[in-house]
């Protein structure tokens, strides 16, 4: 089988630092090429990976401001589907565009739909719906006016990430600093907690960090550590006591939850989207409504095991498990499009 995975290009695949999209799309190529497929990988030329690599853009649109987003965009996008009929399977994770090329190829397409950005694309994602195969990373992210062919839960590979049955007593928050995000009620939390609070992430809304998350940092309750690697997030999801993910909106996976759990770490979240897929209420975390629920879970974190959190996240975030997944979807899309 010889697939072609199209991952974006706002970062490198896998990224140095911030990067889901390309995170996961570079998971599931690397974990198929572990599986014997023919994996071609459609990302920036300064990528890794260890099957075939494509590129027209050196470097990310994001990393390199002198490029054009949409340009390369195209550019990008055109070069898998001009060689689409080298593969079996092309495996879309770029979002609704490649879609509108579905009916000027014969090769299948399946889409990992890594999150709706505005309710305003769905119509494109419905207009292809019929001549494409649609994959959710989470039950609760479905679409009722879609169909899909599976959900597939992100994978993780879990030597990136080192079980620490030791963790220190600071409380971590990890992920874009944005209202959605939660910093805020963080911060709030750890302060009515008296506990101190590490923040790592980038910074995606200015006015939000310069307005509501600024003011508390002092380095000494409330440090923030900037955007992390991969090296210093081992570090700081593995040593930290909880990971507090108190977001505003309908989160379709959270790699942050799920990576924090593969170290051992326990998860306070609030209960919106995916948190109750991802988190084994009471065993590996807790799901609550209010920052004062949050506050009152930190008096049980004591109670969760961090082996279980680990074990938890490997029997369903791993990246193994992901890349059986997707061969599962690819076995069935061909099965269909044979027929």
């Amino acid at each position: 089988m010889k697939v072609g995975i199209l991952a974006p290009i706002a970062w490198r695949t896998p990224p140095l630092k911030y990067g889901p999209w390309e995170q996961v799309a570079s998971n599931i190529a690397e974990g198929l090429v572990k599986r014997g497929i023919d994996v071609t990988l459609f990302a920036t030329g300064n990528s890794q990976t260890d099957g075939k690599l494509q590129y027209v853009s050196e470097t990310a649109y994001a990393e390199d401001h002198s490029l054009d987003p949409k340009v390369w965009e195209c550019l990008h996008i055109a070069n898998i589907m001009e060689q689409a009929s080298k593969f079996d399977i092309i495996h879309n994770n770029f979002d609704f565009l490649p879609l509108t090329y579905s009916r000027l190829i014969k090769t299948p397409i399946v889409t990992t739909i890594h999150g709706f950005s505005s309710q305003k694309i769905i119509p494109v994602y419905k207009k292809y719906n019929n001549n494409n195969f649609y994959v959710s990373i989470s039950n609760s992210d479905r679409s009722s006016e879609l169909d899909y062919i599976a959900t597939v839960y992100s994978g993780i590979d879990s030597k990136d990430f080192t079980f620490n049955p030791n963790a220190k007593d600071y409380l971590l928050f990890f992920g874009r600093i944005h209202p959605e995000k939660g910093t805020w009620e963080s911060i709030q939390i750890a302060k009515k907690a008296n506990r101190k609070l590490i923040i790592s992430g980038l910074i995606q809304d200015e006015a939000y960090f310069e307005q509501k998350v600024k003011p508390f940092i002092n380095d000494t309750d409330i440090v923030y550590v900037g955007n992390s690697g991969p090296k210093e997030r081992d570090i700081l999801l593995g040593e930290a006591a909880a990971l507090l993910h108190p977001i505003s909106f309908d989160e379709p996976f959270g790699l942050s939850v799920a990576e924090a759990m593969f170290c051992g770490t326990p998860v306070i979240a609030f209960s919106r989207g995916s948190m109750p897929e991802l988190i084994d209420h009471t065993k590996t975390g807790f799901l609550v409504n209010t920052i004062d629920e949050a506050i009152e879970s930190l008096n049980r974190i004591d109670s969760i095991s961090r082996k279980q959190c680990r074990e938890w996240a490997l029997s369903n975030f791993s990246l193994e498990k992901m890349a059986d997944g997707y061969l599962d979807v690819y076995k069935q899309i061909i099965k269909t499009t044979n027929n």
